[in-house]
């Protein structure tokens, strides 16, 4: 129940998500995927929890890891933080310090300590998924969003469309084959055609600033 919730409302706050509901599973999805951040409930059956983040260390992985624990385990906290966990929560939390969480995490990976990311004259506050060009407003879906926030988190990188429809959708999620490209044409009626570049045979990308 409490995995659906949390699902359901980081999809609701414009994140892909991919559930796994043992440690055996997380491992290898983490091997198999690439992941902007870790969601780790140290409760796992099959591995726990803690063995799931002492593994990922040792491989020198920096994937972002939030631990949720219970009320009382303090222990468990403080092994967490010192075993390379970034941040915790303690259960039950409220979905929308989770998603504040989140945000941040990702933010400070991505190089950004600002709450808005800015690129040239667009602007995108993920906390409230409000954008603006060239000072005025920009009217995006959450997908549409999620697509242009990928693509100003890295300028000059170029996101093959398969990059890009991991951080549209998880796993249960149906994709379109032409998704992607839906999705980058309606953004370049909003920004113009020139703001985001399609690289042939390779992908897409937001060219760095001058």
């Amino acid at each position: 129940m409490v995995g659906e919730s949390v699902r359901k409302g980081l999809r609701q706050e414009g994140f892909a998500v991919d559930w796994v509901e043992d440690g055996a599973a997380a491992e290898l999805a983490l091997a198999t995927g690439v992941y902007d951040l870790m969601l780790l409930d140290l409760g796992l059956p099959k591995k726990a929890g803690m063995e799931v983040l002492a593994s990922l260390r040792q491989k020198k992985s920096a994937v972002p890891v939030i631990l949720i624990t219970a009320r009382d385990a303090v222990a468990d906290r403080v092994k967490g933080l010192d075993a390379g966990a970034d941040d915790y929560l303690v259960k039950p939390f409220d979905l929308d310090e989770l998603a504040a969480r989140v945000r941040a995490l990702v933010r400070r990976r991505a190089g950004n300590a600002e709450s808005v990311q800015r690129h040239g004259a667009l602007s995108l506050n993920p906390a409230t998924h409000e954008a603006t060009f060239d000072g005025r407003a920009l009217t995006l879906s959450g997908r549409e969003f999620a697509l242009l926030q990928a693509l100003t988190e890295r300028p000059g990188a170029v996101l093959s469309r398969t990059q890009l429809e991991e951080k549209l959708y998880g796993w249960s999620e149906e994709v379109g084959s032409n998704t992607v490209e839906v999705y980058i044409h309606a953004l370049r009626k909003k920004l113009g055609t020139d703001f985001i570049k399609t690289v042939r045979g390779v992908g897409y990308t937001v060219p760095k600033q001058a």
